[in-house]
């Protein structure tokens, strides 16, 4: 497994209007913006922001790959390892992704984020 990089945090928060000002006001730009969550970026980094409408994911960190195949590759190893991995899942920004958990109970999310789809929800 080659991961490209450590990609976002994400974080519950309980006023997603709110919350997405104040970061906005600590120097990070708005990526992308639904009615229940956000994402924002300082550099490459990334911050998702969970409104309690969201039922998708919790709090998790997010591991970026740089092929969509490398990806994949990663959840038949960690599946055939044993570990509490889901589906993957196609996102509607074009990424694909699925969730898996630590033996600590963190969960992570492994992630394929294609440069078109950034530049395209950047535009929205």
């Amino acid at each position: 497994m080659q991961l490209k990089r450590l990609g976002h945090v994400a974080i519950r928060v309980s006023d997603l209007e709110r919350a997405v000002k104040f970061y906005q006001n600590l120097g990070m730009e708005l990526v992308w913006k639904d009615a229940d969550w956000a994402y924002l970026k300082a550099g490459e980094d990334g911050l998702a922001l969970l409104s309690p409408a969201y039922k998708h994911a919790g709090p998790h960190f997010g591991f970026v790959f740089r092929e969509r195949t490398e990806m994949e590759a990663a959840h038949i190893q960690l599946k055939a390892q044993g570990l509490n991995v889901g589906e993957i899942y196609n996102h509607r920004d074009g990424t694909a992704s699925f969730y898996g958990c630590d033996p600590d109970g963190n969960w992570f999310e492994y992630l394929y984020e294609p440069v078109p789809a950034l530049a395209q929800s950047s535009a929205s």
